[in-house]
């Protein structure tokens, strides 16, 4: 039994001891294998590296390369341009160095010939001292040869020889005279017609296109064969009642109307749209027509005035004062509308009486009425247009203080109140703004009318009327004053007071018509 027990030990230890023999054996050669593979692995791992490594290696010298032959290839670029830029900058220092060169060689030439100029003329300015000095000697020379020939003494050959030389010299100057009055003539044609051509280039026409013409739309063209008529006698008609100029040209479907004067302008063109709107054009007819728009310009006249006034606020003004207001409508100052001037210089002094504690309304009241008296033709009333104004408010019932500050505006009379301050600041204030004044229509219209005024100061003259810019005056007579011989000697005497007492471009033409009517009604 024990035997059996130590036998079954032993047995169990000899099995123990083989197993463990074969574990350990087993695990040394699955440890050999293991690291055999891993050994293969790493070798692996190690070619791949060392190809990669010369991989890379090969592309970093294929860049260094591509790199230094790109830097090269640049460098020899800069290099390039640098000694072309040097070249073109020695060929530049070697041109100016040429110049300067060439200008010293012509300074040193300059400075040589003023040397010889200036000996030149020194030399010519001794022998010019020396001619003189022989000259002096000669004329002495010869005085005293003269004494003795003629037996005269010192003074009397003086006179005679001063008489000699001023008889020349008179002959001399009349001859330059003449040449000069020639040239003058030649070149002030020549100047004035290129002035002229430059001026009518430049002129600025539309402005006093718009204050002296108005133009009238017609139905159709055919119209334009009635307005003149047979032989012309309607449009003839029409222009000696109006006292404004008709024309008709190309324009389509318009007939324009021109003057200096706005009234009848006015008249003209409510004439004119009248007759076209009835259809009846004659001599007869045209009469009649030109009354009744007298007589509707008038109306509006007034209502022109009242609009005014009520504008204003300005109340308890005499109606004749009112319509003299709206005639303002149809008269300019310098381009400017004279009752928009007027309507803004009361303005002006309503705002100045209040600021500073007077009676604004007394102030207005001024304003507008200021230049009244330009409206009042200088044959009705004389004086200027501030005394004619001053005249009229007294007439018309207005406030002493008015009618002062309206003839004192331009200080023809001593101011005697504030009011005649105030006008002639509100005044000059309208007047100077800015684009507010045209002198050159005031000159024309100015001009318009002293040619009408030059024909009435004759007797025997009914109406005158300024045409074409001023280029003509039509003059209607009193047939049972003048004769027609007589209506020709007065044509001449115009002419020749125009040429005396005005000043004016190109000529006018003076036109005296002398007309008689004989006219029964049928009963």
């Amino acid at each position: 039994m024990g035997e059996n027990v130590l036998f079954n030990i032993m047995l169990f230890m000899f099995i123990g001891a083989g197993s463990f023999a074969g574990g350990y054996l087993v695990s040394r050669i699955f440890k050999g294998r293991q690291l055999k593979q891993i050994e293969g692995e790493a070798a692996s791992i190690r070619d791949m590296a060392q190809r990669e490594a010369d991989t890379i290696k090969k592309e970093a010298e294929l860049h260094a390369k591509d790199t230094m032959l790109k830097l090269r290839q640049e460098f020899e670029v800069e290099t390039k341009q640098r000694r072309e830029e040097l070249s073109n900058t020695e060929r530049r220092l070697l041109q100016k160095e040429d110049n300067v060169e060439k200008r010293l060689d012509l300074l040193d030439k300059k400075e040589k010939d003023q040397m010889t100029r200036f000996e030149v003329l020194k030399q010519k300015e001794t022998e010019n001292v020396q001619k003189a000095d022989e000259l002096a000697k000669m004329i002495q020379q010869e005085k005293e040869t003269l004494f003795k020939i003629s037996n005269l003494s010192r003074d009397d050959a003086k006179n005679m020889l001063l008489t000699r030389v001023d008889e020349e010299l008179v002959h001399e100057k009349a001859t330059r005279i003449r040449q000069m009055e020639e040239e003058i003539k030649e070149s002030a044609d020549k100047k004035g017609r290129e002035l002229l051509s430059l001026a009518m280039q430049r002129c600025a026409s539309d402005h006093a296109a718009e204050t002296t013409i108005s133009v009238v739309p017609l139905p159709s063209d055919e119209m334009k064969g009635r307005i003149i008529g047979r032989e012309g006698r309607n449009i003839r008609a029409l222009e000696q009642a109006t006292g404004v100029d008709i024309i008709i040209d190309d324009t389509p479907e318009a007939v324009t109307i021109s003057g200096f004067d706005m009234v009848r302008r006015e008249i003209a063109r409510l004439a004119l749209e009248q007759l076209i709107l009835d259809g009846r054009i004659h001599p007869g007819r045209i009469e009649e027509v030109v009354e009744k728009a007298k007589k509707t310009l008038e109306q509006k006249i007034k209502e022109e005035g009242e609009a005014a006034v009520f504008e204003l606020g300005i109340h308890n003004m005499h109606p004749e004062l009112v319509k003299l207001i709206g005639r303002l409508k149809y008269r300019t100052s310098f381009g400017q509308n004279a009752l928009q001037h007027t309507k803004e210089v009361a303005r002006l002094m309503g705002v100045m009486a209040f600021q500073l504690g007077i009676d604004p309304h007394l102030a207005k009241r001024a304003g507008l009425l200021h230049d009244i008296g330009k409206v009042i033709p200088t044959e009705v009333e004389e004086g200027t247009h501030a005394v004619v104004g001053g005249r009229l408010a007294r007439k018309f019932g207005e406030a002493e203080m008015v009618a002062q500050a309206v003839e004192s505006h331009h200080n023809e009379i001593e101011i005697g109140s504030i009011f005649g301050v105030l006008v002639c600041v509100a005044d000059a204030v309208s007047a100077s703004r800015p684009g507010a004044r045209a002198e050159s229509l005031e000159t024309y219209i100015k001009r318009l009318e002293g040619l009408e005024k030059i024909a009435y100061s004759f007797k025997g003259i009914e109406k005158a009327f300024a045409l074409q810019a001023g280029r003509e005056i039509r003059i209607m007579v009193d047939p049972a004053k003048l004769n027609d011989d007589e209506a020709v000697v007065l044509s001449r005497d115009i002419r020749k007071k125009i040429e005396a007492d005005m000043e004016y471009p190109g000529q006018i033409k003076v036109l005296v018509v002398r007309e008689t009517r004989a006219i029964e009604f049928a009963k």
